[in-house]
């Protein structure tokens, strides 16, 4: 998976084939969006979001399943696919409830709501996998403090000065190498939405690493 030449479809290839990393890794990334949905949709216990998301992860990995059926062509790429893969989980997780259970309550007319969670929950994960990217390639002191200042500034609500005072750290230089790691956190965010849009263009990778962004600004 550190494969330049790898994508989303890499990975679920992979899961789909049963290699027991490739499904940590779509679990991981995969299950705060499908969680997200689940619960937006019924607004109900946490237990039947673990249920049912449960359910999607296995109708994922299970011989014949969806990751199989994945259909790199499809518009939209693999998220529309996976929004209409939980979509049609919820559902039949739905109809197959008895009468004298708890039913998830308080259904949406429509699936607007549910959509924009699991769109939210979606770059949510895109940014989650660039600061781990971020992370993973810190190999020097001053590369992992400028992970550390972002994680301090974003996480923390810190401002620079008060980040400064707090490490002992010259100001003026926590501003230069916040600037730095801004740039890297955009490169590793761009190489995450290239991984999972690989039949983008350049300029469609560098709109849709803005707009995620920019969701959270």
């Amino acid at each position: 998976m550190t494969s330049a030449d790898a994508t989303c479809w890499t990975l679920i290839r992979d899961a789909a084939a049963g290699d027991a990393a490739a499904r940590e890794r779509f679990a991981r990334v995969y299950r705060p969006v499908v969680k997200a949905y689940l619960t937006a949709r019924w607004r109900s216990s946490s237990q039947n979001v673990d249920d049912a998301a449960q359910d999607v992860f296995v109708e994922c990995f299970r011989a014949g399943g969806l990751l199989e059926k994945a259909d790199a062509e499809r518009p939209g790429g693999f998220r529309a696919f996976l929004l209409g893969a939980v979509r049609n989980v919820a559902r039949r997780f739905e109809s197959r409830r008895r009468p004298t259970e708890e039913l998830p309550v308080d259904l949406a007319a429509d699936d607007t709501g549910p959509a924009e969670a699991f769109d939210r929950a979606w770059a949510k994960s895109m940014l989650r996998e660039a600061a781990r990217a971020q992370d993973a390639a810190a190999t020097t002191e001053t590369a992992k403090l400028r992970v550390r200042l972002l994680k301090a500034r974003f996480q923390d609500g810190l401002p620079i000065r008060d980040i400064a005072a707090k490490w002992n750290v010259d100001a003026a230089r926590l501003h230069r190498e916040y600037a730095t790691a801004r740039d890297e956190f955009r490169a590793a965010l761009r190489s995450v939405v290239a991984f999972h849009l690989p039949e983008a263009t350049s300029v469609e990778i560098d709109r849709a690493g803005a707009d995620l962004l920019a969701s959270f600004s």
